[in-house]
Order: structure tokens, then C-alpha cells, then sequence
């Protein structure tokens, strides 16, 4: 055998070696973008059956589990906007600071989430110290460090509902614009949800009326 015929040999063989390892990179994100999709289904069809404002913070706090699980980030919080004090509320939040968190309230306007609400518009950060939007209260209050942050609205119609915070994607990893994306969709559905909840509390006022 030729020495050309060796190499030409070697090749096709590395060739096949990458091409298998390029095929089960590829069955391993088909496998996980399915696991997204069916978790997606899941929560449209439950969010159908929503009628009670409990019902609704718990499919949230599910919606919020299911994001931040997509996207590999290990904290994240779910805040709603109270039109009769123009505030953001922490409906859900899921990581380190759960339990104190909730509840707590902002200023629309205040910090990236306040800035997201009040222009509607998504933001990926993957240093938050280098943009002046971030507000380093919720931090400094609950002795928590921020590194990076998507941060997307939940739009319905034509009014901000509330927004959808991750941060500190895992292994200090930087978030990207697919994920974004992903959020992005996820954060629809989580307006829906508040928004079926909204007409179910209004719906036997008005029929009343």
C-alpha cells in the first residue's frame, strides 16, 4: 500500500471519528430541545385550566422552574407589575435567595427589570457591573452577587404584565442570544397565564354588573 493511499486511509477514518462525535452532539441537543418542547406543552395545557389567582402563582413559579432549567441558570425571579402602586412584585423566585425575596417590591423604572418593564424590550447582560441599567439594591439587601443576567418582558397585548429574570448562568458561563430567544418564548406564556387569570377573577364581576 502506497504511502498516499495510507494517508488518504487516515483521513477518512479521522473524518468518520468527527463525524460521529458531531452526530451524537446533535442527537444530544435534539434530545434536550424535545425535553424543552414537552415541557412547554405542559405548561400551555395547564395554563388553559387557570381560573383562581392561586392557580396562577403556582403555574408561574412552574413556568419560572422550567425557564431557568432550559437555559442553565441557577436564580431567577418571575415579577409581576401592580398598576395600583406602579411597582414590580417578586410573584416567584426560584435560588439562593427564594424565601426572601418574595414579596419584595420596586419602582418600575428601577434597575434592569424596572427598565425592561418600562420599555418592553429584552436585555442580555454578561456583565451587569458594566451597565448602568443594573441597580445593585436588590444585591447589597440580600447579600447577593449578580454576574450576568437575561432579563425579557411579559407582554400582553399591548401592556407590559411583568418580567422574567435569569441569572448567573451555570459554571459562570456567559448567556447567549438563542437563549434570550427561549425566554423570550417562555415569557409569553407566562403573560398568557396572567392574563387568564386576570379574566377569570373579572369575568363574574362584569356578568353581574
Amino acid at each position: 500500500m502506497s504511502d498516499d493511499l495510507r494517508e488518504t486511509l487516515r483521513f477518512i477514518q479521522n473524518q468518520n471519528v468527527a463525524l460521529r462525535e458531531e452526530n451524537e452532539i446533535l442527537r444530544d441537543e435534539v434530545a434536550s430541545l424535545q425535553e424543552i418542547l414537552d415541557i412547554l406543552l405542559t405548561l400551555q395545557d395547564m395554563s388553559m385550566s387557570v381560573t383562581t389567582h392561586t392557580d396562577a402563582l403556582t403555574l408561574l413559579d412552574r413556568i419560572l422552574q422550567a425557564a431557568l432549567e432550559s437555559i442553565g441558570a441557577s436564580n431567577g425571579s418571575l415579577i409581576l407589575v401592580d398598576p395600583e402602586t406602579n411597582e414590580l412584585v417578586f410573584a416567584a423566585v426560584h435560588g439562593e435567595i427564594r424565601d426572601e425575596l418574595v414579596g419584595y417590591r420596586l419602582p418600575i423604572g428601577e434597575g434592569v427589570a424596572g427598565w425592561v418593564a418600562a420599555h418592553g424590550e429584552p436585555v442580555r447582560l454578561a456583565d451587569v457591573g458594566m451597565d448602568s441599567r443594573f441597580s445593585p439594591e436588590v444585591d447589597q439587601t440580600f447579600e447577593f452577587a449578580t454576574r450576568s443576567m437575561l432579563c425579557v418582558p411579559m407582554i400582553c397585548g399591548d401592556r407590559v404584565v411583568g418580567v422574567i429574570e435569569a441569572l448567573n448562568k451555570e459554571g459562570d458561563a456567559e448567556f447567549i442570544d438563542a437563549e434570550l430567544a427561549l425566554l423570550g418564548i417562555i415569557a409569553r406564556l407566562a403573560a398568557a397565564t396572567v392574563h387568564r387569570a386576570e379574566t377569570a377573577v373579572s369575568t363574574p364581576v362584569e356578568a353581574a354588573v
